[in-house]
């Protein structure tokens, strides 16, 4: 049986999630990569590695698709469609998971919303992450590994 491990677009997901993330991973004894292109801070000691990636657009989410295995979570709010055709698990920092039923309405939103900013329409961004968020991540972390 392949070892599941766990990658994270660390460049756009926030510490705090990072943080739960990296305690799963030791608690779990799982494989955890944290892909940016700029180095991030892992605990000492930790088992997770960090991979460092080209300044350039798209390249830690590239990576990531790269190197992806089916069963594999993937922590990302850019690239769920190209994660879930290589068989991986994709959830999105705010706790929502994407599959075959979400990814379409979601992809389409993305799109809506891209269109609009490339008009010159202001939409503020995302809300910050808040508890509820945080729980709704935690509890689809749990859900994956107990699917492990």
């Amino acid at each position: 049986m392949t070892t599941r491990q766990i990658w994270i677009d660390a460049d756009a997901c926030p510490n705090v999630i990072k943080e739960v993330l990296l305690r799963a991973a030791e608690r779990n004894a799982l494989a955890i990569t944290l892909v940016a292109n700029r180095p991030q801070r892992l605990p000492a000691g930790s088992r997770a590695r960090m991979l460092c990636v080209a300044v350039t657009p798209d390249a830690a989410d590239n990576e990531i698709v790269r190197r992806v295995a089916p069963g594999d979570l993937v922590v990302t709010a850019d690239i769920p469609l190209a994660v879930l055709e290589r068989g991986g698990c994709a959830l999105n920092p705010r706790g929502e998971r994407y599959d075959s039923t979400t990814i379409k309405s979601r992809l389409t939103m993305r799109d809506f919303m891209e269109t609009l900013r490339a008009s010159g329409i202001q939409s503020g961004g995302p809300a910050p992450l808040g508890p509820r968020e945080r729980q709704l991540f935690a509890n689809q972390l749990q859900l994956w590994l107990q699917a492990r």
